[in-house]
């Protein structure tokens, strides 16, 4: 049977509608491309310090962003290095020694460790960030300041909250 221009055409278009199109993964892979190239960048923007609902710290306007240090964290009861309990903080206030003996220790051995795996690459900076509450006594924060400068952690930061400009 013959078939007419209609039904030629009609079928030709059901034709054409049953192929699948073909994707194009130019622009797809440009669209993922730019997502890894901006999910690495935003990744490491600074140091995400320890969350303790127990220290309120204090507030800063300053604008720099911290670095990656060995962090010192000074709660009510303990003093804390990385998480780990390495002094109390009354025996620290009631002592007469100028120097933390439990943080020094903690801290020349984390001293020896960064020494060993900088060997090749970049030198030891001595870099240590205190994070302890706002109202913490001075006596105290003298204390550990002295106990990292005498064990060569002489590059000394206090983490704060950044204030907010209300202005």
């Amino acid at each position: 049977m013959k078939m007419s221009k209609r039904a030629k055409r009609m079928d030709r278009h059901y034709q054409r509608a049953k192929r699948a199109m073909p994707l194009n993964m130019v622009s797809l892979m440009d669209i993922f491309t730019i997502l890894v190239f901006f999910l690495l960048v935003n990744s490491s923007t600074g140091e995400v310090l320890p969350s303790t609902k127990s220290i309120k710290l204090p507030e800063s306007i300053a604008e720099q962003k911290p670095k990656e240090t060995i962090t010192i964290v000074v709660t009510a009861r303990d003093i804390l290095i990385q998480g780990r309990r390495v002094a109390d903080v009354t025996e620290a206030i009631n002592s007469s020694n100028a120097v933390i003996a439990g943080l020094q220790d903690e801290l020349q051995l984390l001293t020896g460790s960064r020494l060993r795996t900088q060997q090749g690459g970049e030198p030891f900076n001595g870099e240590v960030t205190i994070m302890g509450d706002k109202d913490i006594p001075y006596q105290l924060l003298k204390k550990i300041m002295v106990t990292c400068t005498k064990a060569s952690y002489g590059n000394i930061s206090l983490a704060v909250m950044q204030k907010i400009d209300k202005g």
